[in-house]
């Protein structure tokens, strides 16, 4: 599935939920009852031509062939039915007993038809909204004489009640819709899935949404309700897909999700059109809710997301991962309410709103404090070293300037050279703690600046390859300016030339990678580095996890070391 941005997808369920909405009301204001019945006339009687396999008449047991005894509360073939006699039986005078009850006759004697009205007769066999009907086997008017004959199927129903029926589900799908909209667009759900509003709201209330369209009992318009079903929960996974971290299992769960789609889509329709079997609701329950599950789970994914399997969960990471698989497993939850009754749906949302009250809460609390004191770290950290930079360039770097001066004017080329080279490198290190260009024109001609500081260090190539046509928010590109800065000396010290850094945003994205040739980085080496002291690791991961990016540091399988950085606006 190919990544679309919010505001497209956010589209995306707001032109599906309105087809949704324009469709049921439709569908319950004018569609009409059909009874999924065909008759036609055989010589003097009129038999089942027809029956849809998902109809009430397929419930009651009509079937093709049968013979049509009574429709609509017109009778088309008395059936012999015995006649008893219209005075009770007197005990005897003698003993007291009941003589046994017992018919005197048959009336009529065989299966006779009724001579009725020939428009009367052609109005019924063509009506496609027939709803009520009484039918017989035809062997079974062969029978022996002198026998009462039963119709083998009775069928009532108001189809029109069952259309409007689908009301009250349809006003609780358009409620849903707006409150769980509210409830994740306000914030009250939390930050993380506020983007998430649309999508989940459509999803969630599109089984209630299509409820109308199976009531009908059409072919045509249960296939549209499968399909509109199945495109309710797209929105949704696209979004989900958006917060899996690793590319490969996007595409692996881009596959099984569109895999899901397509199945339930096929479920969907082919049982429009056939009888019910053996498993389906199960399986169409499990096809349609994997849609948005799949790729909950796969957001939500492993508690840790530092490339070393021993570091421990953060309390913001469980708080994340439990909210995206809670989003993905709503709609599920949706659709088995839809089949039942209320009260999973009830259940569910009252298990969050507890969770959220006694467990999320406090985590939320851990997270945001966290935070805060990691943010408060990178701030003083990035002040001391403004006023650092400051100072030097302010009083050491005017001073040396001044002596460079005095000693080329007194003569003295060698003082002045090595003053020099020491104002070189006192301003090199004012940039390494704040570079001005970084500022004024942003990551990628600070990269530049970099880069070419670098290659004169690392002794071989070091190539910057840019695509950079908008700039980040600040605290974003200083991130990726301190990432690249820590990522290319440990390229310096560890690796070896040649050094590729690449770096490209668009609007609301940024991307960074720097790749060597060295041998590669210890597998272990993130979860060494704190005991070892060395912080430059631990310092990139702090920095990505303050603007909510991806590290991902490793060891290509050939040598080398890939440090890359990705960013997207939440």
């Amino acid at each position: 599935m190919d990544r679309l941005d919010q505001r497209t997808r956010d589209r995306l369920a707001a032109a599906i939920v309105g087809v949704a909405l324009v469709v049921g009301l439709a569908t319950i204001a004018f569609a009409r009852y059909e009874s999924g019945i065909r008759l036609t006339t055989s010589g003097e009687h009129v038999v089942v031509a027809e029956v849809q396999p998902r109809s009430v008449a397929t419930q009651h047991g009509v079937r093709p062939g049968m013979v049509v005894t009574e429709v609509e509360g017109v009778t088309l073939v008395r059936l012999p039915q015995f006649v008893w006699p219209q005075a009770e039986p007197t005990p005897h005078p003698e003993t007291g007993e009941y003589p046994p009850y017992e018919p005197i006759g048959l009336e009529p004697a065989t299966p006779t038809v009724v001579d009725i009205d020939p428009t009367l007769r052609t109005a019924l066999v063509t009506s496609n909204s027939i709803s009520r009907l009484m039918a017989i086997e035809p062997w079974l008017l062969d029978g022996p004489p002198g026998e009462e004959m039963h119709p083998s199927v009775e069928m009532w129903d108001d189809g029109q009640d069952r259309i409007s029926g689908s009301l009250p589900w349809f006003v609780l799908g358009a409620a849903l819709l707006a409150l769980v909209w509210w409830w994740l667009a306000s914030g009250r759900a939390g930050g993380r899935v506020r983007n998430l509003a649309a999508p989940l709201a459509v999803a969630t209330a599109m089984p209630f949404l299509t409820r109308p369209l199976d009531a009908t009992w059409s072919v045509p318009l249960m296939s549209l309700g499968a399909v509109i079903l199945v495109l309710g929960m797209l929105p949704l996974a696209l979004a989900l897909l958006e917060h899996v971290e690793d590319e490969r299992d996007r595409r692996l769960v881009s596959i099984a999700t569109a895999a899901c789609a397509v199945g339930a889509v096929v479920i969907g329709v082919a049982a429009a059109g056939n009888a019910p079997w053996s498993g389906e609701g199960v399986a169409r329950w499990a096809l349609v809710g994997a849609v948005p599950l799949i790729p909950g789970l796969a957001a939500a994914g492993p508690i840790s997301r530092s490339p070393d399997a021993g570091s421990s969960p953060s309390s913001g990471r469980l708080l994340e991962s439990t909210e995206y698989a809670v989003v993905g497993a709503t709609p599920a939850v949706a659709l088995v309410t839809d089949g039942l009754s209320l009260y999973p749906l009830v259940l569910w949302f009252g298990l969050i709103l507890l969770a959220g009250r006694f467990t999320i809460r406090p985590l939320a609390r851990i997270a945001s404090r966290a935070a805060l004191q990691r943010d408060l770290v990178v701030a003083a950290t990035e002040a001391e070293r403004a006023r650092v930079a400051a100072d030097i360039h302010d009083d050491a770097l005017q001073e040396l300037t001044l002596l460079v001066h005095r000693l080329d004017a007194a003569g003295d080329a060698e003082g002045a050279d090595i003053a020099r080279t020491v104002s070189d490198r006192l301003r090199a290190i004012c940039g390494d703690l704040r570079l001005p260009i970084l500022d004024d024109l942003g990551v990628g001609p600070a990269l530049d600046w970099l880069v070419l500081r670098i290659e004169r260090l690392a002794g071989g190539e070091v190539r910057l390859e840019r695509s950079d046509g908008t700039r980040p928010p600040a605290d974003v590109e200083l991130a990726f300016f301190r990432v690249a800065q820590e990522a290319l000396a440990n390229a310096v010290k560890h690796g070896r030339p040649p050094i590729v850094v690449r770096y490209s945003t668009t609007d609301g994205a940024a991307s960074l990678s720097i790749d060597d040739a060295g041998p590669g980085i210890a597998p272990d080496a993130s979860e060494r580095a704190d005991r070892a002291g060395h912080f430059g690791l631990l310092n990139m991961e702090q920095r990505a996890e303050a603007i909510g990016a991806i590290l991902d540091v490793r060891r290509w399988p050939a040598g080398g070391t890939h440090v890359a950085l990705e960013w997207r606006a939440r």
